[in-house]
């Protein structure tokens, strides 16, 4: 929990007051951030099956302007998805068991503490290389759908 909350707080502390722009040009949002709307503790209620495991949203896509913090947890030698691509970076960050990175058609396996930046528009992915469950978290920003919390 403590690692997650490390996690979060840099996602957070980017806004200026309300009314103000962000650097990238998105309005902030106006309503009060609190400590409670702020922390967001694992529930095994509020996870989403995948076809390969589990993800669990720890800031979701409505939450404030399209920035995303997930968990996915992904059984052995299966991936959620094939290699795709799409308009929007992404960053990975392994917390346990080994996976494999794919980038533009190159792959590299690595264990627990490993990050991957995935650029916009170039294919990627990432699979369960080893014979244990992958957690790995998952930073992106989605275009922006809105003021509520997921």
């Amino acid at each position: 929990m403590r690692l997650t909350l490390l996690l979060i707080l840099p996602l957070l502390q980017s806004f200026e007051a309300p009314g103000q722009e962000q650097a990238v040009g998105h309005p902030v949002p106006t309503r009060i951030l609190t400590l409670d709307s702020c922390v967001n503790v694992f529930s095994p209620a509020r996870i989403e099956s995948t076809k390969a495991g589990y993800q669990y949203w720890f800031v979701g896509k409505d939450f404030l302007d399209g920035r995303t913090l997930k968990m996915s947890v992904v059984a052995p030698h299966t991936a959620t998805h094939p290699p795709h691509s799409h308009p929007e970076d992404e960053f990975f960050f392994v917390l346990e068991g080994e996976a494999e990175f794919l980038l533009a058609g190159e792959s590299r396996v690595v264990e627990g503490f490993a990050s991957f930046y995935c650029p916009p528009d170039v294919p990627h992915g990432i699979r369960n290389a080893g014979d244990v469950p992958l957690k790995y978290l998952v930073i992106k920003r989605y275009p922006n759908t809105g003021g509520g919390r997921k």
